[in-house]
């Protein structure tokens, strides 16, 4: 039986519904409406997440962009799965989005790398992501080097690029009076298996 959907929630395509309640929040948030809490698991299955700017929403993935040596790559590249969630407190609502992570192509990558300001660039040269770090100094130094030795032209480094999330399940929340929330999630078996929605309690 379908599940009645009806004003933020109607919809035949969440990847569209995500894209209009993000730009909704573009215009009501203050700050970075487009952060998502990533989480990943490391190689002993220890959960890890951290803050990240989602780039994109694509008809078929959420696309964000990371140094591919940094620690939440390699828990990435290692689980092969991810979640996160997209909360905006100025609309009360939230995206939960648990799937599967492929790397993005080198062309995707280049034009999103080569779109960044010049500073971005080179810090993204400069950066040994998650790694020890001896000084702020340290760090400013590795910077002017880079500036120094890749111009301002800069090409996208082999170890820098994005991700896409493959999602098998998407939840859309919205709070309710008296915290009787409204939640739909959209779930499939695999990526090629049609959705199936259903509306959970609060």
């Amino acid at each position: 039986m379908a599940v009645k959907r009806a004003g933020i929630f109607k919809g035949d395509d969440p990847f569209e519904i995500a894209r209009l309640w993000l730009a909704e929040a573009e215009t009501t948030e203050l700050n970075d409406p487009n952060a998502i809490a990533l989480s990943t698991v490391d190689a002993d299955g220890l959960p890890n997440a951290r803050m990240v700017l989602l780039k994109a929403i694509e008809d078929d993935a959420f696309v964000f962009f990371t140094n591919y040596e940094s620690a939440k790559a390699c828990e990435l590249d290692g689980a092969g799965k991810a979640a996160f969630v997209m909360h905006w407190k100025s609309l009360q609502r939230q995206v939960r989005v648990r799937g599967l992570i492929v790397r993005e192509t080198d062309e995707a990558s280049d034009a999103y790398y080569n779109s960044r300001a010049l500073g971005s660039r080179i810090g993204a040269w400069a950066s040994q992501q998650s790694r020890p770090l001896a000084s702020k100094a340290a760090l400013m130094e590795a910077v002017a080097k880079a500036g120094v030795k890749h111009g301002v032209s800069p090409k996208r480094p082999p170890f820098w690029g994005g991700y896409r999330v493959l999602p098998l399940e998407i939840e859309f929340w919205a709070a309710g009076e008296f915290r009787l929330h409204d939640r739909f999630r959209w779930r499939r078996i695999d990526l090629h298996a049609p959705w199936e929605i259903e509306r959970l309690n609060p």
